[in-house]
Order: C-alpha cells, then structure tokens, then sequence
C-alpha cells in the first residue's frame, strides 16, 4: 500500500498555496493525496436538539473547507487521486497523527488567523520540529514555488547524520528531472571566537599542518555524504559546494535559485519537545523556496 501525501488545510491561502504545491508533488511521485483539516467545533459548539435540522456552523464550514480544497485538487490534476478528512482535535496532534503513515506531510507557511507580521504558523513549525516523517512547509517567491527553476538543493551534514535528508533529496531530484546540489558551509579556523588559524578540528594535536586546508576536510565529508546517493541515482547531476560562512547565511543564499531545499533534523527517542535546528529554524521563516525538513532519529 502506497503511502499517501498528506496535506494539513485550514481554508486560508497558504493552505491552498500548498494544495496547489502537493498536487504537483504527488503526481510527481505516483502517490495519492490526503487533504486533512482539523477542527474542534464539537467542543464549541452549543448541543443541539436531537431534533434540530440545522448543522452547526463549525460543521459546515470544516466540510466546506475538506471539500473546496478536495476541488481545487482535482482540478490542478484530475490524475491524482484524492481523499479528504475533518478530524475532530487539534491540528498539530491530526497533522502528527497523520505523519505517522505518509510519505510526507505538507503545510502552508502561515495558517487562519495567524498574526499579520507572523513569518511561520505555529502549527507548521511544531509540527516541523516533532514529526518523525519529512515534513514540507510552503513558503518562498512565486519563481520557486513553480518548480521550475530545476534545481534542488541539501544542507549535507556529516555521512551518518545528514543520509535521511541527502537520499531525501536525491529522491526529489530525480523525480523532478532537476539537478542536486549538496552544500555545506564551514568556517576557518581564524573566524571562531576564541580560536587561532594554526588550531586543527576538535581533538586533534594544535599543529599548523593538520589545520591548513579546512575545506578539503569539508569537501570529503560531502563526498562521503553523496557516495551512495551518486551510485543509487546516477542520472541525478549532482554537484557538491563547500562554502566558507554561516550555514544559515549559506542555505538562505542557496535557497534563491532552488525549487525545493532540504535539511536534516534529529530526533532524540524520548524526547516530546521542539527538536528543530538553529539553521532549519532560520530556513522555515524566511527561505525563498519551500523547505523539507527530514528527520534522523538516535
């Protein structure tokens, strides 16, 4: 049984703006498309007589928002199959409930409501830094959320940590017919605080040999990262940048020509609270692209 793409919607336009990014994303992969929007109206809404032909208001416009958006969907693309829910809770507990048979979850930048100078939705970076599937957020300038740029782009980490997101991506750019780039920023050793240019990486002796070249340290560390990838999906053209800066800096940069950026996130076992990173934080409030966020659990 496939998996589906499951989309949280609320009715407002970045809801739809990511209906519109899902469709295209499911017909890309072959999946079928779940539109889920929570609603809590049966806990606020007066009880009714039994007797009563008239429908709560909540209950109307939960259906009319499920079914408007299930609309929307077949009209983008009438080949995707599509199903729609109104759950009765929460929507980060639906949306985290829903992740846990999906391919991947997908939400709007900014939700009903929301405060006007609000740059993320609270719903979608909760849900971002708890799922334990990927998790796609919406977001960024019309020329990138088009797809049309053919380009994706991976924050690559080290090769244990960063393998979700790296095979994630891969996985995109394939079904995308674009290219990947794997970008990872490094700093020398002379911009730390605190640090000397002769110092070497953390636990190695403090010689000037073992310090002179921190970019061909990074740029190894990436072709361990894409070994697999590269053997697994040769038709991808992937191409690798170490970048001297902020990693945040670097990815934000990286975001302006890209169609969709993809970064790891951990999950600890146990462990209920946020677990987002610093540098997937800054991506989900203010990337020029939509942002992938993949967990790596330990």
């Amino acid at each position: 049984m496939e998996l589906p793409l499951v989309v949280g919607v609320d009715g407002s336009d970045s809801s739809l703006l990511a209906v519109d990014w899902a469709v295209d994303e499911a017909a890309r992969h072959g999946l079928p498309l779940r539109l889920v929007h929570a609603s809590l109206w049966e806990r606020y809404e007066r009880v009714r007589p039994s007797f009563s032909a008239d429908r709560p208001s909540g209950e109307v416009m939960a259906q009319h928002i499920v079914a408007s958006c299930a609309e929307r969907a077949r009209l983008r693309d009438p080949e995707v199959k599509v199903s729609a829910d109104v759950v009765a809770a929460d929507a980060v507990s639906t949306l985290l409930r829903a992740g846990s048979e999906a391919f991947a979850l997908v939400t709007g930048a900014r939700g009903r409501g929301e405060v006007a100078g609000l740059l993320l939705g609270s719903v979608s970076l909760t849900v971002a830094a708890r799922a334990m599937c990927p998790v796609i957020v919406v977001r960024g300038e019309e020329r990138n959320l088009r797809g049309s740029l053919g380009r994706v782009v991976v924050g690559a980490g080290d090769a244990t940590g960063g393998t979700g997101a790296v095979r994630f991506a891969a996985r995109e750019a394939e079904a995308r017919g674009s290219a990947l780039t794997a970008v990872r920023a490094w700093r020398s050793p002379a911009h730390e605080p605190g640090s000397h240019p002769a110092e070497s990486v953390p636990g190695g002796p403090r010689d000037v040999a073992d310090a002179v070249a921190p970019e061909e340290q990074v740029s190894a560390t990436l072709d361990d990262a894409l070994r697999d990838v590269v053997r697994e999906h040769p038709e991808v053209d992937v191409t690798r940048s170490a970048v001297e800066g902020p990693a945040h800096r670097v990815l934000l940069e990286a975001s302006a020509d890209a169609d969709l950026i993809v970064v790891g996130a951990q999950r600890r076992h146990g462990h209920f609270g946020l677990q987002l990173g610093s540098v997937a934080h800054v991506l989900l409030h203010h990337s020029a692209c939509p942002v992938a966020v993949v967990p790596h659990r330990f």
